[in-house]
């Protein structure tokens, strides 16, 4: 196993720590687990850096790089609104538009269809990194400063949000024009 699938691993393996000190009632409990949050986020780009360099890019890590990050988007996310940083109908938003991207990417990869990522897409999981950093460290802010945190952590979320919605309509969009929708609808293969 080579080492950036080593690094995906770990963060997928860094998500149950991270929960563990985010639903904790102390601060400095906040602190870390956004710590351990930002510092599994850096893996992603990590590990995509070093699987490009060394050419270690792997059907295996193809596969857990974005499982890696959409369970520690939503891990995060799910714990914020248990916590009541979060609206329950905000992270229904981003975890419904991964399953709904994951689900097009299966129905697309059936048809031989492959559609990359777009920027778009790339600055929506920045922006959901950025957005869960922020709200989980607003527990951790001291009284005098915590209207203005909030101010900036709640923006963050709404741009992330924004950009999920954005990035997912893109994708089926992209999805849409690059294939013959009524045939993958029908089940026909028109690559036969």
């Amino acid at each position: 196993m080579n080492l950036p699938t080593q690094l995906t691993l770990g963060r997928i393996c860094l998500v149950p720590l991270v929960v563990a000190f985010l639903i904790s009632n102390e601060s400095t409990h906040a602190l870390v687990a956004s710590v351990l949050f930002a510092g599994a986020a850096l893996t992603d780009w990590l590990d995509g850096l070093i699987a490009r360099r060394r050419g270690q890019v792997t059907t295996l890590g193809k596969l857990l790089d974005p499982v890696a990050d959409k369970v520690l988007v939503s891990a995060a996310l799910i714990s914020l609104v248990q916590v009541g940083t979060v609206e329950a109908w905000m992270v229904v938003i981003v975890i419904g538009r991964e399953f709904a991207v994951t689900g097009l990417r299966s129905v697309s990869a059936a048809q031989g269809l492959v559609i990359e990522a777009s920027d778009l897409g790339k600055y929506k999981t920045f922006a959901q990194y950025l957005a869960v950093t922020l709200l989980i460290l607003e527990r951790s802010v001291p009284a005098g400063l915590d209207s203005e945190f909030v101010y900036l952590s709640r923006g963050m979320l709404w741009a992330a949000l924004t950009l999920t919605v954005f990035s997912g309509i893109d994708y089926f969009v992209r999805f849409y024009r690059a294939s013959d929708v009524d045939a993958v609808v029908r089940g026909e293969d028109r690559w036969r």
